[in-house]
């Protein structure tokens, strides 16, 4: 959710009974996350929590800066994902927060689950961002038989349906980013939201595989380029991809309403999205239907039984 994640959003799905998330290096500095924490306070007073995602980038921000200011501002639950996370979680532990850490695979989830994080987030290979290679139908039914605290499920999720499926599948619930993309209150442009009505689960692909940093992406011409040059003869070198896949691009995107000004993160959910609603409308609209769909599960036990 990096340049979505911002106060407006988060103090949205708060206010609808949701856990808002601030993306912390949606923020150039430290100093202006502590004001977007600020903001987000003035338009909530409901809980909401701060990611900070640890992975390779073009220009590494100061981890431990954004750490001590999600500490010093007060917050209480931190998402934390990508590589080394140890002395970041323990930073955050040792402060009293609660921890949910994101994983892709159970192995990683196991490691998180020593260093004492207090929930994961399972994301699976439907997810937008950093997906591993395992589907979220497998990985959950994975985690309630190898994890021994809570967990939500990410990847893939964006109606009723499937958060029935993900509390059958031992989850506490769901985790939603692309889908919370598409809503009244996300500060994107509005062609953008438009784009991904009209697209279909079929409209991302996976970019820097060769590189080992796989992106879900939202299929464009910028990410259909990135994946020729990867797949060339010889193979290619970071360099000659970084300027397309730069985040100043990316942040054009949102800013313009201009799908192809470079590369932006969606989920295969995108086949899912048929509307733009406000937080309120779609959090109710799936409470709403998994609470049918679970509800007629349940009439179905005694008829087969008879059966039986």
């Amino acid at each position: 959710m990096m340049h979505v994640g911002k106060a407006e959003l988060a103090a949205a799905v708060s206010n609808a009974g949701g856990l808002g998330i601030l993306t912390a290096l949606t923020q150039p500095t430290p100093d202006h996350l502590r004001q977007e924490i600020r903001r987000c306070r003035e338009m909530t007073k409901k809980p909401f929590a701060v990611n900070l995602t640890l992975l390779p980038s073009i220009k590494p921000p100061d981890y431990p800066a954004y750490c001590k200011a999600i500490i010093d501002e007060g917050i209480k639950i931190v998402e934390t994902a990508g590589n080394n996370p140890g002395p970041i979680i323990r930073s955050l532990k040792e402060a009293g927060i609660y921890v949910i850490h994101k994983c892709v695979s159970i192995r990683h989830a196991l490691s998180a689950q020593k260093l004492g994080v207090d929930c994961l987030s399972i994301d699976g290979f439907e997810c937008a961002g950093h997906p591993d290679d395992i589907g979220g139908l497998v990985l959950l039914a994975k985690a309630a038989k190898s994890l021994k605290i809570p967990y939500v499920a990410s990847g893939g999720f964006g109606d009723g349906r499937g958060l029935a499926a993900a509390l059958a599948l031992g989850a506490q619930g769901v985790n939603m980013g692309t889908r919370m993309m598409c809503t009244k209150e996300a500060p994107i442009h509005h062609s953008i939201k438009e784009a991904m009505v009209q697209a279909t689960e079929r409209d991302t692909t996976l970019m820097l595989r060769t590189f080992r940093n796989s992106s879900r992406m939202y299929k464009n011409s910028v990410v259909t380029e990135v994946v020729k040059i990867e797949n060339r003869p010889g193979g290619a070198k970071f360099e000659d991809v970084r300027e397309l896949v730069a985040g100043s691009r990316g942040v054009n995107v949102f800013v313009t309403g201009d799908k192809e000004a470079g590369v932006w993160t969606a989920g295969q959910v995108l086949g899912l999205i048929d509307d733009i609603p406000s937080c309120e409308e779609l959090l109710r609209r799936i409470e709403k239907e998994a609470e049918d769909i679970i509800g007629g599960m349940a009439r179905m036990i005694p008829a087969l039984s008879s059966r039986l």
